[in-house]
C-alpha cells in the first residue's frame, strides 16, 4: 500500500510530508535537455499509434515565476542562497538558470523530509549534472556527497563531431553519516577469471588469498621471516601465526609459486565461476535500458528499468522503509518499492501519470492492492473545479474513470477524440475494436451527441461514450438511442453504440456497457507483467 499524490511536488511536500519521515528519495526530474517528450502508445503489432500525448515539456525558460522563486531563495541566508547567486552571476537569466531555480526549493524540501539515516538519489544527464552537484552540495553539505553513479544506458552510436552520449549520472547524497546502506553484490562475469587463480595438483583451478596485511610490526613473530619469506621487507606482516601457517602448508593449503614468488593461501575447494559474486561499484554496465521489445516497457518516454530502482532501493532503504519519488512518471520507483515490501509515496503533476501508475500497479499486483490517492477529485463538485482550472487534466482524470487512454488534441483525423478504449472480441481480427471517448466540462446538448455519432462512423468504431459534468437532456438521450447497438463478434450480445455518462454516475460506480474482460481482451494500455508476489501481506506495509 502507498499514497499517490496528484499536484505540484513542491506544494505536496510542504503540505503533506512531515519532517524526517522518509528513508529514501529517488528523483528522476525532467532533464534540461531542450526536448519535448511524448508518451507513445503502441499498437499490438509494435507500430506507433497515430495519437500521442504530451507527457511533459522538458524545456525551461526564464520568466517572472523563475525570477520570483530565485528572489525567494536568495533572501534565505545560507549556502543555497550563495550558490544560486553564483549561478546567476555565471549563467545569467537563461534556461539552465530557470531549471536550477525550479530544482533548488524542491531539493531543500527533500532534505527536510529525509530521516537522519536517509539517502537521496538524483538521476540526471551530463547536461545539468555538474550544476546539480553544486546545488546538492549547498543543500546537503559537501561531506554528504557519497558517489556519482554512472549508468550506461546503451551502446555507443555513431556521431560525427562528438563522443556518443551513452550514460546518465545518479548523484548519491545522505542526510548524515549514520545512513542506511547495504553493499550490492552481483554474479561475476564468468568470462573474466580472477588473476589470483592457480592450478592445483589435480589440474583444477583454485582461488588464492594474501597471507599478509599492510604495515610492519616491531614485536612478535608476525614480523619475523617464515620459511625464508620476510613480510617486513615489503612493509607488511603475517596475518597468522607461524604455527597456523605450518598447519596450512602441511595440508596443501598454501601455494608456493615455482618462480619463488611470495606464498599465498589456497582455497580448500575448487573455484566455481558460477558461484562467484563481485561488489557493485559506481559504474553500472549490467543493467540495460528498456528496448522496444522489453516486457515491462509501457510506452512512457523516460521510463527506467525496474532493475535500476531495485538496486538503489535494496541498497539504501531498510525493509518496510518509506520510499519517496516526487517525479514518479509511470511509477517504476513505486513498482520496485511495492515488489520489495517498502511503503511508498509517489507525486506527479499530470493526471496522465497517475492513471498510468494505477493501471500498472493493478496489472502487476492485482485489484487487491491498496492505493490511496490525494489531490484527485473525490466529488462531482471537485471535478468541476478541476475542469475550470485545467481542462486537459480534467479530461485525463475523467478518462481514467473508464480506463481509457488519452489522445493528443490536434486537428485532422483525431479531432473529436479525447480518449480511446481498445478491446478485441475476436482474436482472429486484424485490429482491435475502438470505443471513442469524448469528455465535456461545460454545457452539452444534442449537437454534441450528433458530433460523437459522426466521429464513431468516421473512425469505424464499435462504440462511443460522452462523459459530461451535466446530466444529459431528454433529446440527447433520444439521439444517443438512435445510434443503435454494437453486437459482440462471437456471442452476438448487444451493447448501446452511443452511451451518455455523467461524472457523478462514473464516480458512483456506473461504468460503460461493453464486452467484459471474460468476453473480450482489453488492449487499451500495454499490460505490465504480473508479479509473483502474493497479495496477502499488503496491509502489513500500510502508511
Amino acid at each position: 500500500m502507498g499514497t499517490l499524490y496528484y499536484g505540484d511536488n513542491l506544494d505536496i511536500l510542504r503540505r503533506y510530508i512531515k519532517d524526517e519521515t522518509v528513508d529514501l528519495s529517488y528523483l528522476d526530474p525532467p532533464f534540461n535537455s531542450a526536448q519535448n517528450y511524448n508518451a507513445f502508445f503502441h499498437e499490438k503489432d509494435g507500430t506507433d499509434a497515430a495519437s500521442q500525448i504530451r507527457a511533459f515539456k522538458d524545456t525551461w525558460s526564464w520568466n517572472q515565476e523563475s525570477q520570483k522563486v530565485y528572489e525567494e531563495l536568495i533572501l534565505q541566508p545560507g549556502k543555497v542562497s550563495e550558490v544560486m547567486q553564483a549561478f546567476q552571476t555565471f549563467l545569467g537569466t537563461n534556461d539552465m538558470m530557470a531549471y536550477l531555480a525550479m530544482m533548488a526549493p524542491r531539493l531543500v524540501e527533500l532534505r527536510r523530509v529525509l530521516k537522519p539515516t536517509g539517502s537521496l538519489y538524483l538521476h540526471c544527464d551530463p547536461t545539468a549534472s555538474h550544476y546539480l552537484k553544486l546545488l546538492l552540495d549547498a543543500v546537503f553539505g559537501v561531506k554528504a556527497f557519497k558517489a556519482e553513479i554512472i549508468w550506461r544506458r546503451h551502446n555507443a552510436r555513431s556521431t560525427e563531431d562528438c563522443w556518443p552520449h551513452i550514460h546518465d549520472s545518479i548523484l548519491f547524497y545522505t542526510k548524515s553519516d549514520e545512513f542506511f546502506f547495504e553493499q550490492a553484490k552481483v554474479p561475476a562475469d564468468e568470462r573474466k577469471l580472477p588473476h589470483t587463480l592457480i592450478t592445483g595438483a589435480d589440474g583444477r583451478k583454485y582461488q588464492t588469498y594474501e597471507l599478509t596485511g599492510p604495515g610492519r610490526t616491531q614485536d612478535g613473530e608476525s614480523g619475523r621471516p617464515w620459511r625464508n619469506f620476510s613480510p617486513s621487507e615489503m612493509g607488511r606482516h603475517w596475518g597468522n601465526s607461524h604455527g597456523i601457517m605450518d598447519d596450512l602448508a602441511n595440508s596443501g593449503l598454501i601455494h608456493f609459486p615455482k618462480d619463488g614468488g611470495f606464498p599465498r593461501r589456497r582455497a580448500a575447494e575448487p573455484f566455481d565461476p558460477a558461484s562467484r559474486v563481485v561488489t557493485v561499484g559506481d559504474v553500472w554496465t549490467d543493467i540495460d535500458r528498456l528496448n522496444q521489445t522489453a516486457k515491462e516497457r509501457l510506452g512512457y518516454p523516460t521510463q527506467k528499468p525496474v532493475a535500476l530502482l531495485e538496486r538503489i532501493l535494496q541498497s539504501s532503504s531498510p525493509p518496510k522503509g518509506l520510499v519517496l519519488d516526487p517525479f514518479c512518471g509511470c511509477g517504476t520507483t513505486i513498482d520496485a518499492a511495492e515488489k520489495h515490501g517498502r511503503k511508498w509515496i509517489g507525486i506527479d503533476i499530470t493526471q496522465l501519470a497517475t492513471s498510468l501508475i494505477k493501471n500498472r500497479l493493478r496489472d502487476t499486483y492485482g485489484d487487491k492492492i491498496e492505493i490511496v490517492t490525494v489531490g484527485e477529485p473525490t466529488t462531482p463538485n471537485e471535478a468541476c473545479v478541476l475542469a475550470e482550472q485545467d481542462k486537459y487534466q480534467f479530461q485525463w482524470w475523467a478518462l481514467g474513470l473508464v480506463g481509457a487512454r488519452p489522445v493528443e488534441q490536434k486537428k485532422g483525423a483525431d479531432h473529436g477524440i479525447d480518449g480511446k478504449i481498445l478491446f478485441r472480441d475476436d482474436m482472429k481480427a486484424a485490429k482491435p475494436e475502438q470505443i471513442i471517448i469524448q469528455v465535456k466540462g461545460g454545457k452539452t446538448g444534442v449537437k454534441d451527441v450528433r458530433d460523437l455519432a459522426w466521429v464513431i462512423q468516421r473512425e469505424k468504431a464499435a462504440m462511443g461514450v460522452l462523459i459530461s459534468l451535466q446530466p444529459p437532456t431528454g433529446p440527447m438521450e433520444v439521439e444517443a438511442a438512435s445510434a443503435g447497438f454494437y453486437a459482440h463478434k462471437m456471442n452476438g450480445q448487444q451493447y448501446p453504440r452511443l452511451q451518455l455518462r455523467t461524472v457523478k454516475e462514473l464516480m458512483d460506480g456506473k461504468g460503460i456497457e461493453r464486452p467484459s474482460n471474460v468476453a473480450a481482451v482489453d488492449e487499451t494500455f500495454k499490460k505490465a507483467p504480473e508479479s509473483k508476489k502474493k497479495q496477502g501481506h499488503q496491509k502489513e506495509f500500510g502508511l
